[in-house]
């Protein structure tokens, strides 16, 4: 959320649309961009009339789509009944790996990991739909598959789905031999996700490195059923995914109005009830923050990727006296929460009341806007006091609109007659919850002290959310922090009362992890703090090791970087494929190692 930090007003920043922007006339957000094809492939008159009806017609064009052949559809139906979509499924891709034979494979172990690609050549199209017209053949592979080991069948499946044998081995020694397929192509998929693939699975060229926009777009060209449309499927299982069966749309994903989440102190709202995937639940326990106001199917994209999780769109406002709209996908219990106490205010008189002596009856502001990376100028400043000198009473409602519009845009109060000035830095730690002079700690310059808090989390509503965590671990909490900033989520934790036995802070900014050491220190933890660099540094070697020194993480924290989803960015918003804000993947990568890592060792 990097902003101009000279703070002079710019054109380029669309602050309405970051904050302020009436949530109930949003257009509807798309809840997916991965559309799995379903009505293009046409079928054969003969064929199609031993079908029972048009969702059995349906049901062909969907596995044709995927890229099986008509024949075999049919078969698979005839066999399993198209009732259970999931062992036609089965019995698709079992059939499909029996298509090539051993020997073939351990002479092309350089084979190409098949992930979604806009050139998909005709050689390769007609060779695939040729696989399953040798009957002899397959006859042949049959009898040399029976005579497989199960970790030879794996591994044959595993290539099949467009993985190197390398590959496939490295999953199976890391995961166990007992390890499912969904298993492996989860681990192997961690790696693959991510810009950066862990060392293990050996350097990729650059054609080779799959990009995440690659992951979601253009699935209509790929021909075969690969790794993450089939670890997709398995979670879209669990939301229903008949739906796209019958040609129906997943509702998309709306910002409610008001924006209360599962519920907020001091509101009233309904009580809610929820049921997670199984995938999705805890231990570890994982928390993911990120904007509200982000592009059209980002946060469709972040639920699907974090295991059809739906997000918790919450407006901080209620919480303090500054408004900040984001939404968390975890899977945390939502029941028997409660606030932190002292209640912080929740008003700009009860937050700065040396303001009210010099707030004029015009300016009706009783929050503040989200907080910011910059801050407005001493010229802006200058420019408000001389339009308001001209006049001695209440100016003209022209001059009182440029005011307003400006001291919402750059979060200015009163200080003086006729006089606004920014927020100081110990004003918006206060707002935000950190205790003062945080960022002090890091020994840097007030444009640093904005720019670290700007891109903060709210502590209070953050720790409303760890508030259930509180019971669940007396003895204390091991955290992995991901993009851990300031470290907004240890201090949520701190003041919850929940001791930190062992935190490992993953943030580039050497600035925000001195602020962070110095906070550590300061409060004399008695706990491990590890600093971690880069997110793309912790591959699996680094998290069994440390896995291994602290027994598992029980929380995984983190907020990607939102610069290229933010409303402020007119530049560079390119939502999840942008530079920064792919980072994302990391954040699942690394999660699903995790899980990996751990489910094994349990």
């Amino acid at each position: 959320m990097d902003g101009n930090i000279s703070g002079e007003e710019s054109d380029s920043i669309d602050w309405n649309t970051d904050d302020e922007l009436e949530t109930q006339n949003l257009p509807p957000s798309s809840s997916s961009t991965l559309i799995i094809p379903g009505g293009e492939a046409s079928i054969a008159s003969g064929e199609a009339s031993s079908s029972t009806g048009p969702s059995n017609s349906k049901l062909i064009n969907h596995f044709i789509g995927m890229g099986f052949s008509e024949k075999m559809v049919v078969k698979a139906i005839e066999q399993d009944g198209e009732g259970n979509t999931d062992s036609i499924l089965e019995y698709l891709l079992t059939y499909s790996a029996l298509e090539n034979c051993p020997q073939e494979l351990e002479n092309s172990p350089q084979a190409e990991p098949q992930v979604v690609s806009d050139n998909c050549s005709s050689d390769y199209d007609e060779s695939f739909l040729d696989d399953f017209s040798d009957t002899d053949s397959c006859h042949e592979n049959q009898e040399n598959i029976n005579s497989l080991s199960d970790k030879e069948k794996k591994l044959l499946f595993l290539a099949d789905m467009g993985y190197t044998v390398e590959e496939a081995s490295i999953a199976m020694d890391r995961c166990g031999p007992d390890s499912s397929v969904v298993e492996l192509t989860d681990f192997i998929s961690a790696a693959q996700i991510s810009k950066a693939a862990d060392a293990d699975l050996g350097e990729l060229s650059d054609e080779e490195k799959p990009r995440p926009k690659h992951l979601y777009k253009d699935y209509n060209k790929q021909k075969k059923r690969k790794f993450l449309d089939y670890r997709l499927w398995e979670r879209k299982k669990q939301r229903g995914y008949e739906k796209k069966l019958r040609n129906e749309d997943d509702e998309p994903i709306r910002l409610p109005n008001p924006m209360v989440g599962f519920g907020v102190p001091a509101e009233p709202c309904p009580v809610f009830h929820r049921t997670l995937p199984e995938a999705a639940v805890g231990p570890p326990y994982f928390y993911y923050e990120n904007v509200a106001l982000a592009p059209k199917g980002v946060w469709s994209t972040i639920s699907r990727f974090l295991y059809d999780v739906e997000p918790e769109f919450v407006d901080s406002k209620y919480f303090c006296a500054t408004a900040r709209k984001r939404g968390y996908i975890h899977n945390l219990p939502i029941q028997n929460r409660f606030p932190l106490l002292p209640l912080p205010p929740l008003t700009i008189y009860e937050a700065l009341p040396l303001t009210r002596k010099w707030w004029p009856s015009w300016d009706t502001r009783t929050k503040l806007n989200c907080i910011q990376t910059c801050v407005g100028s001493a010229k802006l400043t200058d420019r408000i006091r001389k339009a308001l000198e001209e006049w001695d009473g209440v100016p003209p409602m022209s001059v009182q609109k440029y005011v307003l519009d400006e001291c919402r845009k750059w979060n200015l109060v009163w200080v003086g007659r006729n006089k606004v000035a920014p927020l100081e830095p110990d004003e918006v730690e206060m707002l935000l919850g950190f205790p003062r002079n945080h960022t002090r700690g890091g020994g840097i310059s007030r444009t640093d002290r904005y720019k670290s808090l700007g891109n903060s989390f709210q502590v209070d509503t953050v720790a409303y959310h760890f508030s259930v965590l509180k019971d669940m671990f007396p003895g204390g909490i091991t955290l992995l922090s991901l993009f851990s900033g300031i470290g907004g989520a240890e201090i949520a934790l701190h003041r919850l009362g929940i001791p930190l036995k062992n935190v490992v802070a993953v943030e580039i900014s050497e600035t925000n992890r001195n602020i962070l050491r110095s906070w550590w220190e300061q409060t004399n933890q008695r706990g491990t703090l590890v600093d971690i660099a880069d997110v793309q540094q912790l591959n699996g070697d680094r998290l069994e090791q440390l896995i291994h020194t602290f027994g598992g993480f029980d929380l995984i924290v983190g907020g990607s970087p939102c610069n290229n989803l933010a409303g402020s960015n007119r530049v560079s918003r390119d939502g999840l494929e942008g530079k920064e804000s792919a980072l994302f993947y990391d954040y699942f990568r690394i999660l699903d190692l995790v899980k990996c890592i751990m489910g094994r060792n349990q």
